[in-house]
């Protein structure tokens, strides 16, 4: 097997003088296109274009001498590091590193970045890519070919964002361009790029440094918890909204980051609201012009992202992107029906009447779910005399797709 591996990144500075030490003595070189012209690379090493990482590694395992695999920026992050330490392929690899594509996006846009969240948008993942703009005010996008900025574009159709896209970093070709989200499907961009994906209502800007990297997740300021009781958000709640039926509702959704959670018949925005401070991007519908208003104010309060769509459910619906996870706050069973049919893997619901969840379990049962149904009843103490203060009996009904898995 190779004597030596070594991962050199590349940022379009000059090489330091370990790399080229490490290339003076290699017997074989990997690398994109651009790598392998540089003329470091020695003329009689064997040379590998480099597209399967692990293909790659099999051929370096078998090599008799010194390997190089040169990469673009960091290789430790989000590179090819990880596959070519994997147990199988038992490579020896000592890494010199550069300045990591996502940092060098952030220096030519003259931003601090230790607030961003950071994906890798590939075709399989783009979809989650794409939630994480929609829920975050400050995303870096290492894209790929066929997940680039013009798709990132079309798939944040209704949200507003602005992109900073990075091609080409340095090489003589770099180039950094500004421009609104709308705006990116009507161009051709160059590989390799990275997007700045910034913007959102009523985006808060934390003072000071912050104590972790990504999302702070004590600001905004909000309270602590979630299923928050019913004075937190100003406004009464109705019986499809009550605080334990809805902690028992996210408890059911399990929203996370990367998701994509439709709230039917959002109500008052509590749920939405709560759904987007676990991460998920959340669209919140109500055919009532009120309970927008009142969901958006929710969201503001705290502190999160989300898109409010007023329209009629199942209709609003055709329009809308592909769910993870559903809660249907109401609208019939015809609703239940129309979400069954884009296939999220969670639907949760509730209803008033054993008759009324039979109903609704047999609708999911028809569209392929395995069903769960429990009855929930809460009583509401005054602590100051421990009287009954409010009672609440509802049925939770939730559906889950078999092969999602538990």
């Amino acid at each position: 097997m190779a004597d030596r591996v070594t991962v050199i990144g590349w940022d379009g500075s000059p090489l330091t003088a370990a790399a080229k030490s490490a290339l003076s003595a290699a017997t074989l070189v990997a690398g994109a296109a651009h790598h392998l012209a540089l003329p470091e690379v020695p003329p009689g090493a064997e040379r590998i274009r480099l597209g399967s990482i692990d293909l790659a590694a099999r051929r370096i395992a078998g090599h008799r001498g010194s390997a190089v695999v040169l990469a673009d920026g960091d290789p430790g992050f989000f590179g090819v590091v990880r596959t070519l330490r994997a147990p199988e392929h038992g490579l020896e690899v000592e890494v010199v590193p550069a300045v990591s594509a996502v940092a060098g996006a952030f220096a030519r846009a003259g931003m601090a970045w230790d607030d961003a969240q950071v994906v890798v948008a590939h075709r399989r993942t783009l979809r989650r890519a794409v939630n994480v703009c929609r829920a975050h005010t400050k995303v870096a996008v290492l894209t790929s070919p066929g997940a680039g900025p013009a798709e990132l574009a079309l798939l944040l159709d209704g949200v507003h964002r602005t992109f900073v896209i990075c091609e080409e970093l340095g090489t003589d070709r770099e180039q950094v361009t500004v421009l609104t989200s709308d705006k990116a499907a009507d161009h051709v961009w160059r590989d390799p790029n990275v997007v700045i994906v910034i913007g959102g209502v009523g985006t808060a800007v934390s003072p000071g440094s912050g104590w972790i990297a990504g999302r702070d997740p004590g600001y905004p300021p909000a309270e602590r918890g979630w299923a928050l009781p019913t004075e937190e958000y100003g406004i009464d709640l109705d019986e499809g909204e009550s605080t334990w039926l809805r902690a028992a509702q996210l408890a059911r959704l399990g929203a996370r980051t990367g998701d994509l959670v439709w709230d039917i018949g959002c109500g008052s925005g509590a749920l939405a609201a709560e759904a987007a401070r676990f991460g998920a991007a959340v669209i919140a519908v109500d055919d009532e012009p009120g309970a927008c208003a009142s969901t958006a104010a929710a969201a503001r309060r705290a502190g999160v992202q989300l898109q409010v769509v007023q329209g009629r459910a199942p209709h609003v619906l055709e329009r809308l992107p592909e769910p993870d996870v559903v809660r249907i706050g109401g609208g019939g069973l015809d609703v239940v029906t129309a979400c069954a049919d884009r296939r999220p893997e969670r639907i949760v619901t509730h209803a008033a009447t054993r008759d009324e969840a039979e109903a609704v379990g047999t609708a999911l049962a028809a569209g392929g779910y395995e069903v769960e149904c429990a009855l929930l009843q809460s009583v509401g103490l005054d602590t100051g005399d421990w009287s009954e203060r409010e009672r609440s009996v509802v049925f939770l009904v939730s559906g889950q797709r078999p092969e999602s898995g538990p």
